[in-house]
């Protein structure tokens, strides 16, 4: 069977102003494809001085800043230039793949119908659980509308874990999800890179617990449950220490509130590896997340993790196997069940092997060869009717 060549065009809010997992995975899968000799090209908003160094060759489409509270720093496009529609044309792209559902991603969906170009999407960000952080809550019912119908207009949507597809059956996805999970550097992220010396630098006794974050220090991450849960422990073992990584906008009323703890600020590469490996349990209670990249970077390090029974935490994490699971937003689960991992060395040295176990199975040359294969499949399917 004649195979067409596959030439793609990637849209998303977010590839190299903003380092997170989004841009990180997505920066990731166009180096892959690239190695593969398939041609790329991402539509991105960009910044004058962006966070990371992209892989490959990126347009920039127009963008406002985020009109969101502790959000400034993120870029939401706010349509599709004409110099950027030329280069698209000019690509002539055989397969769109759309990873955020803004002005771009929608003029990116117009133009492939109306061009009979196949078109794909990914789900990143589980838009709808931030809303109540912001008093959006009353709109939410509009936001799963219209994320129903863009996702449904694709031919496939890759989504990071099978919890986040039960969920979005539930809001009206209707077809062509499949897995694309999220992988690791199980090299660099490593048990091997525990540093006693830098514990010892940090403060930390040797025999201490040491209870890590790691993320952008926002308030919708739950960090107060963090603050609570671990704050709570410590009062009856001291040997509990908590160690915070990554910066952000709630980073100053978070020291106010827990001056005990060591915070490094914003750690990566062989720094952040050291950070995870040179720590004892992993707390993260966030639930808004629809894979949790930091969760799986915990386990590759070798550590317990403690997260939100949640969409996306909860595919990685195995009740009392290689951690818990607790109640999300519950304070008083989260610090009972950290009491138990804490208190149980036998208990944490079990959960440390299982977790190392787990991530070995999340290879990122498996897990987006698996991709390309879905982006093969996707070009012999029939192509979305225009009907918007």
């Amino acid at each position: 069977m004649f195979m067409k060549e596959l030439r793609v065009a990637l849209f998303t809010g977010n590839y190299n102003h903003i380092r997170d997992g989004v841009s990180l995975t997505l920066n990731r899968l166009v180096k892959f494809l690239e190695s593969q000799g398939i041609p790329v090209l991402v539509f991105a908003p960009t910044v004058d001085k962006p966070a990371l160094e992209h892989n490959g060759r990126m347009v920039s489409v127009p963008s406002i800043r985020m009109p969101v509270s502790g959000r400034g720093e993120y870029r939401v496009a706010s349509g599709f230039s004409v110099k950027a529609e030329k280069e698209l044309k000019d690509f002539n792209p055989t397969l769109i793949h759309i990873a955020t559902p803004d002005a771009a991603g929608y003029k990116a969906l117009k133009w492939a119908k109306k061009n009979r170009v196949q078109v794909v999407s990914s789900y990143h960000t589980h838009f709808t659980s931030y809303f109540k952080y912001y008093g959006l809550t009353p709109i939410e019912f509009l936001a799963w509308r219209y994320l129903s119908w863009f996702y449904n207009s694709t031919t496939h949507v890759y989504v990071p874990s099978q919890s986040m597809i039960d969920e979005l059956v539930t809001h009206g996805f209707e077809k062509g999800m499949k897995i694309w999970a999220r992988g690791v550097n199980t090299k660099l992220f490593s048990p091997q890179k525990r540093d006693m010396e830098w514990r010892r630098k940090a403060g930390f006794k040797d025999d201490d617990i040491v209870v890590t974050f790691v993320s952008r220090l926002v308030w919708e991450k739950e960090l107060d449950t963090y603050r609570h849960s671990v704050q709570q422990v410590a009062s009856k073992n001291p040997k509990v220490k908590a160690l915070v990584v990554g910066d952000g906008p709630a980073k100053s009323e978070l020291q106010e509130h827990m001056p005990e703890a060591h915070y490094t600020g914003f750690l990566e590469g062989e720094d952040l590896a050291r950070a995870y490996a040179s720590s004892d349990v992993f707390l993260f209670p966030s639930h808004t997340e629809t894979f949790g990249n930091v969760t799986l970077e915990a386990m590759s390090s070798g550590l317990p993790c403690l997260v939100a029974d949640a969409t996306g935490s909860k595919s990685l994490v195995d009740h009392d196997e290689n951690g818990g699971l607790a109640e999300p937003e519950n304070k008083a689960d989260f610090a009972k069940k950290l009491s138990i991992i804490v208190s149980d060395k036998e208990l944490r040295d079990k959960m440390k092997k299982v977790s190392r176990e787990k991530a070995l199975l999340y290879d990122w040359d498996e897990i987006n060869g698996q991709l390309l294969d879905n982006y093969k499949e996707a070009l012999e399917l029939p192509i979305p009717e225009e009907d918007i």
